[in-house]
């Protein structure tokens, strides 16, 4: 076990989502952001 342990302390954070975080953090103190580094699309996708 302490081999995926060791394997998982390795992974680092996605970019994305810290800048999607800070995005919503400024959004909540009041300031105006224009997110545009993560979402959700508005269409379905294909099969």
């Amino acid at each position: 076990m302490a081999f995926l342990a060791d394997s998982l302390a390795r992974v680092k954070p996605s970019p994305t989502i810290a800048i999607s975080t800070l995005a919503g953090e400024l959004k909540a103190a009041g300031r105006d952001i224009i997110g545009l580094a993560a979402g959700e699309p508005d269409f379905d996708t294909p099969d």
